[in-house]
């Protein structure tokens, strides 16, 4: 298993509050859009051989790769992008979700994205990407309370 500093805080309710509040701090989406980007560059490093068609979510426009570990009691989320953008919205979602029970994934509508204005400011391609790698977290975590 790779290191990962997720999750952040002690509940997902927390997590999204916290991010909630941090792009608050920010007057313009451009701003907003350069938090991302630095956010991106704060993902763990993902290991080469994991970037395979096998890991790879589709959906996204960009190249966006997604390994999950553990089980119900605690799944992981390791995620790239190689846009760094996306690597921004990963690290948002990964912040909310990684490191949680599946319980917890499941009980936790992404409610960050509307309160930082995130449906607002995305592409389409970057929506439906951001959607398609939401969907992949809830799919997982539904597949581990099975």
């Amino acid at each position: 298993m790779i290191d990962t500093p997720f999750p952040l805080e002690p509940t997902a309710a927390d997590a999204q509050a916290t991010i909630a509040e941090e792009f608050s701090f920010f007057g313009d989406w451009s701003e907003r859009y350069q938090y991302l980007i630095d956010l991106g560059r704060k993902l763990p490093t993902f290991p080469e051989e994991w970037k395979s068609e096998e890991h790879r979510l589709h959906g996204c426009q960009s190249m966006v790769w997604i390994v999950p570990e553990g089980n119900a009691d605690k799944l992981v989320f390791h995620a790239v992008s190689d846009s760094a953008i996306v690597s921004g919205l990963i690290y948002l979602a990964l912040r909310v979700y990684s490191g949680r029970s599946a319980a917890e994934i499941l009980a936790t509508a992404p409610d960050y994205v509307a309160a930082i204005g995130l449906a607002k400011h995305l592409s389409p391609t970057r929506s439906n990407g951001l959607a398609a790698m939401l969907a992949f977290i809830r799919d997982t975590a539904q597949a581990q309370q099975q």
